[in-house]
């Protein structure tokens, strides 16, 4: 049966000769693997279309979808959102790399989330629209509202009685933790404040400076990670901060 679905990029792999596996995550039908035949082959009439399927790309499919089956076939695609930065831009793409490992690492079985879905999409969507300053906030932005539509979100506020973040325990508390995957001071009342943040344009927040990213996004990194059984590092951490220098 055909079903039309919007669906974003998370890998690409060459199958063949001229065609390829990709992984999407699709709003109908969460994470799926698909198999797309004689897509790497051009000519001087056509050029090769392997393009659409970059991780992040944000994509309009036609797709066949058997639900016994773990290789799915797409029948038609064209893009859902065209970007004009983050494939070029050296920042944003570091940036969007980010969000799509991430959010690759932490989905474990096919389940669509529509929340989840749109909270991708649209950060996506804003890291290519937005300033330098939001858009080098979002990755952060992203991983905190990660934890909500995944049911472990970070509660409570930093105020003088609950001025540390403890990250194992997802929660501000008064006293810091026996363990060392905690937030004080400055970076733990950020995180207050990200955490409480619901629109892109409140990401202007100027005590998120270079020095404060670098810190907290290994940090929230942990906080997923703890989360998450069987989490793999992500190796797109390092080379987002290496560009915060």
């Amino acid at each position: 049966m055909i079903h039309k679905t919007k669906g974003i990029v998370l890998k690409t792999i060459a199958y063949g000769e001229t065609s390829i596996i990709t992984t999407i995550y699709t709003a109908l039908f969460g994470i799926q693997t698909y198999i797309v035949k004689g897509i790497r082959k051009s000519s001087k009439r056509k050029p090769s279309a392997q393009n659409y399927f970059q991780p992040a790309a944000i994509l309009d499919l036609e797709v066949l979808h058997n639900e016994i089956k773990n290789l799915q076939f797409i029948k038609e695609y064209q893009w859902g959102f065209l970007y004009e930065r983050i494939f070029f831009d050296v920042v944003r793409n570091a940036a969007a790399q980010y969000i799509i490992e991430l959010l690759l690492n932490s989905q474990k079985q096919p389940e669509p989330n529509n929340e989840l879905f749109q909270l991708t999409e649209d950060t996506l969507m804003q890291l290519d629209k937005e300033n330098e300053t939001i858009a080098a906030n979002l990755p952060l932005f992203y991983t905190i509202r990660l934890g909500d539509e995944l049911g472990f979100g970070i509660q409570g506020l930093y105020n003088n009685k609950t001025p540390v973040l403890d990250l194992q325990a997802g929660f501000f508390t008064g006293e810091v933790p026996a363990h060392s995957a905690y937030l004080s001071g400055d970076a733990a009342h950020i995180s207050s404040k990200l955490n409480q943040t619901r629109s892109f344009e409140a990401l202007e927040l100027p005590a998120l400076n270079r020095a404060m990213r670098k810190q907290l996004l290994p940090a929230f990194q942990a906080y997923i990670q703890l989360h998450i059984p069987d989490f793999r590092e992500l190796k797109s951490v390092d080379v987002l901060t290496g560009l915060f220098e």
